[in-house]
């Protein structure tokens, strides 16, 4: 944890999930540039209501919790991790209110009032930014104050352009520390448009048609590195309970219940549009099966239980599962790294019943054979190509 100081107060801030040593900061200086230009203009007033979109840790949404705030994001990690540095926040600062609550609105949710001020985080995935302008216009009204911030590199033409086309006209502020800020004049006479997101592919190889809302990886084709792992699915041991991890639309858990239709298959992401996806791919092509079709057996229909956003397994009893299947994420915003990969691993190694197991598929320039292979004392190579590993870890 580190202390970010802001014109609106100090605050500890930590990324999550928390790690020792970590030596990456909660906030960057888009977050920096966007409260000292608000601290300069006043904002916001007494009593606006407020609304923070894509705060990745809470730097933003902590520094201004004293107003009527809610922060809307994709990500349950940032939900988390604002929260966890809230309650420091709180704590630690004798003039706030012990009372003190954001509204946290998932990206699946729409916004729920007209507001004053609007802060945007550029997000990585233009789609998402996309999604969110169109869901975000009825919300707006002639004296919203809308203000959007990134790093330079990460501030494509299409950012501009999007705000252009959904929002209003925009101008933008000298660069600082390598951030910039975009201001946005909200047009309430720009034509309504239809909402593009979610889209729908269907792929042959595999007879499946799925449905990816704006965030997802891929969304519109089967990824390379899912298309070779199902081909590799014949060789997978029927298991009773089953974890797709960081499951994306749900395609490796939705294909394997398919296959093996006496599982119990649950589809966990942080990702709130993920877990969206893949609820709504699972009930078009497995709980609404036509029974004549194979399988044969229709699968109990699915419960929330079945679809969780959460931080990877932290949630899951210990010694619990039988089959784990996973895709892994290799970046988080725009840090790319293995460590959430790792974590994945290890939570994977805590949650597996002994003899049970884990089946990742990789790039094959991560080193996550030997990693495994040191975690768990045994890794197999089921199958390679020039650009990914399928590999298989069984818990002793």
């Amino acid at each position: 944890m580190e202390t970010f100081h802001s014109p609106q107060g100090e605050l500890t801030l930590a990324r999550w999930p928390r790690r020792k040593s970590d030596a990456l900061r909660a906030w960057d200086a888009a977050d920096e540039y966007l409260l000292n230009y608000l601290s300069e203009q006043n904002l916001p007033v007494t009593g606006s209501k407020v609304l923070v979109i894509n705060d990745a840790f809470g730097a933003l949404s902590c520094a201004l919790s004293n107003f009527d705030l809610s922060t809307w994001s994709d990500s349950k990690i940032s939900h988390l991790a604002i929260a966890e540095n809230l309650k420091t926040y709180i704590t630690e600062s004798e003039n706030q209110p012990s009372d003190m609550t954001i509204n946290y609105l998932k990206s699946t949710e729409l916004p729920t009032q007209r507001y004053d001020l609007v802060l945007i985080k550029i997000p990585k995935t233009m789609a998402l930014l996309e999604d969110q302008l169109i869901k975000l216009k009825p919300h707006l009204t002639d004296s919203t104050r809308l203000m959007a911030v990134g790093m330079v590199k990460h501030l494509p033409k299409s950012a501009f352009q999007l705000f252009e086309k959904h929002t209003g006209s925009l101008t933008t502020s000298l660069a600082k520390k390598k951030a910039r800020l975009l201001f946005v004049e909200p047009d309430l006479s720009l034509p309504a448009i239809d909402n593009p997101y979610p889209t729908i592919y269907t792929d042959a190889e595999f007879a499946l048609t799925l449905s990816n809302h704006a965030n997802l990886f891929s969304r519109d084709h089967l990824d390379l590195g899912a298309r070779f792992f199902l081909q590799q699915f014949p060789k997978l041991p029927a298991a009773e309970k089953v974890i797709d991890l960081a499951c994306g639309n749900g395609v490796l858990g939705i294909r394997y219940q398919q296959l093996h239709p006496d599982a119990i298959v649950e589809f966990i992401d942080e990702s709130y549009m993920a877990i969206a996806s893949a609820r709504e791919n699972y009930a078009a092509m497995i709980a609404n099966e036509n029974p004549h079709k194979t399988p044969q057996k229709t699968p109990q229909k699915p419960t929330d239980k079945n679809f969780k956003a959460e931080d990877g397994l932290q949630q899951n009893a210990s010694d619990s599962i039988d089959l784990i299947l996973c895709n892994p994420p290799f970046h988080q915003q725009h840090v790319i790294g293995e460590q959430i990969a790792m974590d994945m691993f290890y939570q994977s190694k805590r949650c597996l019943k002994v003899g049970g197991e884990l089946w990742i598929v990789a790039n094959r320039h991560l080193s996550y054979q030997t990693k495994l292979d040191r975690l768990f004392g045994n890794c197999r190579v089921i199958d390679t190509n020039k650009k990914f590993v399928v590999l298989r870890v069984v818990k002793r």
